[in-house]
């Protein structure tokens, strides 16, 4: 039967579960099945929105430049191909987790490793707020009156994936295992029955949207020469969604199985032939489908409905509705279900790449150190709450609005691929020079000219982002970029500062000059005479016990029971005109070491433990202040001397009494007792 104390841990118990031991980490790593729907949820799951990116950009000019859109999806295909490529030899070059972060602080230095951290840590932040109202916007696509509640959906979903995420990181993966796969199940499958209609049957798929038209964005209706390369270019960015979360699975390679980096080279070589397959499938079907998709749905003409309050489908809708026979049927149904399930749980990636980063910056003293702790799970429950928690206000800032916050997203992204190359290309450098075997100097020239060319793609693409996305939102991630990156220094500034202090003095093994102890006296009573009596058993030099008269009448009550219980002790009276207990005792504390800097003050603290909180408001909180004054002084230590009450005393095992003790709840809730004090 369980104990009445283990009550508190309900809540937290029905969520999390059962503690995991430490020496069980081992448990929790993963296999490739399971590794590659947690890491790989993200760039997956970027198919839903890729190729919608692409069009809403190309309609803005109507639909006279849609033709653009293969060109720029082939593009996208080659990049996100050559990522992958530079990202195997990351993960074997650097198997630790610390993925770009780590050989940008290599290899660059600690500017350039803050410079990424900074970006990564904005950019999962963003991965979640993203992919949940991205899949929130499918969410409303099947069911369009739940439009109104679309920041509700969306906060719910993420306080969802915080709690499967704290329970750890192998139940989380069964959990998001099976929505990924039967979302790439899903979308070859209408891939590959949309372009046999188009080929091979006469009745090709024709979008609910193909007999819309596009009305241009003024400035756009009659683009050419640089404003057409801008243009396209700014499309491309846009595409280049495509590729977020490649780099999740460099980040995460701890959590492999042995052996880490090539389980984490394949797994990453799967994602990109499975995502590149699925973002070229659904960009060709939208394209024969004849997809009308804009920013502004009053741009459409021929949309039904209001425009100014009703969604438009997404995409991915309009697409699983077109092929497999409207928007009642059951493939339909699937792919929105699916399609909505997986860009919830593509956050997944960021609930692992976050707290993964969040504790091996703490292990480096750039973040708290809290964030390198693991909760009962084996997991960084602290670097979760603290990604739910900020996404959760992004998604509120911004309505859920994954169009608006999209264009936020791949600054971080690129930042983090650029560095990161080129951190590797002067890797390779390095280890060429170190090595005699002439078989690895051609394997490492090869890994070099792949990450030269990632360097190059990936640089020249983050300056197509900021050029064409700063005024669309991208400034912001290009300001709160620069404030992490101070309050890392800042951090770990504090965090050398005091590791400094604590370096121990040649004089550190000198005993203290003599040893003063005070016992705070409020009355005679047996917390007061316990207290002496610790303090007399130390045997300090001097011993004074001190009280402060702050009602005279009281004070000469202390002093008669003082010589009526004839205490070996002489009582010192301190004078409070103003009727203040803090100050005199802080003071008379400062004079003694004033007078003698190497002598050691002990103050003796008696106070009562309760058992129930309603009985700490009865009861006097003075040596709360007074602790919370004296701990500032150098020099002085305090000492609580514990008084247990009967509301305190738990039963113990030879107790037969039936029903629970006065105490066993509070307890169970806290590990600390909370504490009032007699004093005063």
């Amino acid at each position: 039967m369980p104990k009445l104390s283990d009550l508190g841990q309900l809540p937290k118990r029905l969520v999390l579960g059962r503690p995991v031991r430490s020496d069980r980490v081992g448990e929790s790593l993963l296999p490739k099945s399971l590794a590659l729907p947690i890491f790989a949820s993200d760039p997956l799951s970027s198919v839903a929105y890729a190729t919608q990116e692409i069009l809403i950009v190309l309609t803005l000019a109507g639909t006279a430049f849609l033709f653009l859109a293969p060109w720029l999806a082939v593009v996208v295909v080659l990049l996100l191909a050559t990522v992958v490529l530079s990202y195997r030899q990351v993960v074997h070059a650097y198997p630790s987790g610390g993925g770009d972060y780590e050989v940008a602080m290599k290899n660059h230095g600690q500017f350039a490793g803050l410079t990424v951290a900074s970006a990564l840590l904005v950019d999962y932040v963003l991965t979640v707020a993203v992919s949940v109202s991205a899949g929130t916007d499918n969410i409303i696509s099947a069911f369009p009156t739940l439009n109104e509640h679309r920041v509700l959906i969306a906060i719910g979903l993420v306080a969802l994936l915080a709690a499967t995420n704290l329970r750890g990181v192998r139940e989380s993966g069964k959990t998001f295992a099976v929505p990924t796969y039967l979302f790439v199940a899903g979308i070859m499958v209408m891939i590959v029955t949309g372009l046999v209609r188009d080929f091979l049957t006469d009745s090709p798929v024709v979008a609910e949207s193909a007999g819309w038209s596009v009305t241009p964005e003024a400035g756009y209706d009659d683009l050419g020469g640089v404003a057409l390369v801008f243009f396209a270019l700014r499309a491309f960015a846009s595409g280049c969604t495509a590729l977020t979360g490649v780099e999740a699975i460099a980040n995460g390679v701890p959590a492999f199985r042995p052996p880490k980096s090539r389980n984490a080279a394949t797994t990453l070589a799967l994602m990109g032939g499975i995502a590149a397959t699925m973002f070229a499938g659904v960009t060709a079907l939208a394209l024969l489908g004849d997809v009308r998709y804009a920013e502004n749905t009053c741009d459409l003409i021929g949309f039904p409905g209001n425009c100014e309050t009703d969604p438009q489908r997404t995409v991915i809708a309009q697409l699983a509705a077109a092929t497999f026979g409207g928007d009642t049927s059951v493939g339909f149904f699937y792919i929105q279900a699916a399609t909505a399930l997986v860009l919830v749980l593509a956050a997944n990636t960021a609930f692992n790449g976050f707290p993964l980063l969040g504790s091996v910056l703490a292990q480096d003293r750039f973040l708290p150190r809290q964030l390198h702790t693991r909760g009962d799970k084996l997991v960084y429950s602290n670097g979760i709450l603290l990604l739910a928690g900020f996404a959760a206000l992004l998604i509120l800032a911004f309505q859920a609005d994954p169009n608006r916050l999209i264009q936020m997203y791949i600054v971080g992204v690129f930042t983090s691929f650029s560095i990161g190359q080129w951190g590797m290309v002067r890797h390779w450098n390095r280890e060429i020079r170190l090595s005699d075997d002439a078989a690895a100097k051609r394997a490492m020239r090869r890994s070099q000219v792949i990450n030269t060319i990632g360097g190059s793609l990936t640089t020249a693409v983050l300056v197509v982002i900021v050029i064409t996305k700063f005024t669309r939102g991208a400034y912001l991630v290009i300001l709160v970029m620069p404030v992490l990156f101070l309050l890392m220094k800042a951090i770990n500034r504090h965090y050398s500062h005091v590791a400094e202090q604590l370096v121990p003095d040649q004089d550190a093994r000198l005993l203290p000059s003599r040893v003063h102890a005070i016992v705070l006296v409020s009355k005679v009573h047996k917390p007061t005479l316990r207290a002496l009596a610790f303090a007399r058993a130390t045997r300090p030099d001097v011993l004074t016990a001190l009280t402060v008269n702050v009602d005279e009448n009281d004070t000469r009550g202390l002093q008669a029971d003082w010589e009526r219980y004839d205490i070996p002790v002489p009582l010192t009276v301190l004078e409070s005109p103003y009727r203040e207990i803090t100050r005199p005792v802080v003071d008379y504390v400062k004079a003694i070491r004033r007078q003698s800097p190497r002598e050691l003050v002990i103050v003796f603290v008696p106070q009562y433990v309760v058992g129930h909180w309603w009985e700490n408001v009865l009861h006097n909180q003075s040596a709360l202040r007074l602790r919370a004054r004296l701990q500032f002084q150098p020099g002085v230590m305090i000492t609580t001397v514990p008084w247990q009450l009967e509301s305190s005393v738990g039963r113990g095992e030879d107790d037969r009494r039936d029903g629970p003790m006065p105490g066993d709840l509070r307890r169970g809730l806290t590990d600390d007792q909370v504490e009032a004090t007699p004093y005063g």
